[in-house]
């Protein structure tokens, strides 16, 4: 199981749409327009084929205290960070250090997303890690993090997004 996780706005489900399309066409193709959206009030489980199955499990981003029911079985966490909206990163960060110190989540690979840097207000990836000290945070967690730079609207950086998913499921299988 994968969960999905972030403050809400930062386009989880946009992103999950997109993989899941990406994962359809193997890899490769355009995604064609963005589809319509809407905020997500519960939970969404999304199949991505890839090539074994993956689950993610989408949690709306008001859903925050009680993520930590969703952590049982979690082998991969895809975190998803707004790269244009610098107001919401201190709540990003305590999310984030709250899951990098649940013990359900130990073992967990943990992939940072920064979205939307498509748009001409986006701060750096750079600009980002040193605001939220993710050096350090990194350098703490007991668990493997990686970080990209994305844009789900576009497209851009999704391919990686499904490679990690495809070597972490491998590799926990």
């Amino acid at each position: 199981m994968c969960l999905l996780l972030g403050a809400a706005g930062v386009g989880k489900t946009l992103l999950v749409k997109r993989l899941w399309k990406l994962s359809v066409h193997g890899g490769k193709g355009d995604l064609g327009d963005p589809p319509p959206t809407r905020p997500t009030v519960g939970t969404n489980l999304t199949d991505i084929a890839a090539p074994k199955k993956i689950t993610v499990r989408e949690l709306g981003g008001c859903m925050g205290p009680i993520w930590p029911s969703y952590y049982g079985n979690c082998r991969a966490l895809l975190f998803v960070l707004d790269a244009s909206d610098p107001t919401q990163l201190s709540a990003s960060c305590a999310h984030l250090l709250a899951l990098l110190s649940a013990e359900q989540l130990a073992e967990a690979s943990v992939l940072i997303l920064f979205n939307k840097t498509d748009l001409p207000c986006y701060m750096s990836v750079e600009e980002m890690k040193s605001l939220m000290r993710l050096p350090d945070i990194v350098a703490c967690a007991k668990q493997n993090i990686t970080t990209m730079e994305i844009s789900a609207r576009e497209g851009t950086g999704l391919a990686g997004v499904l490679h990690w998913l495809q070597d972490t499921h491998r590799a926990s299988s």
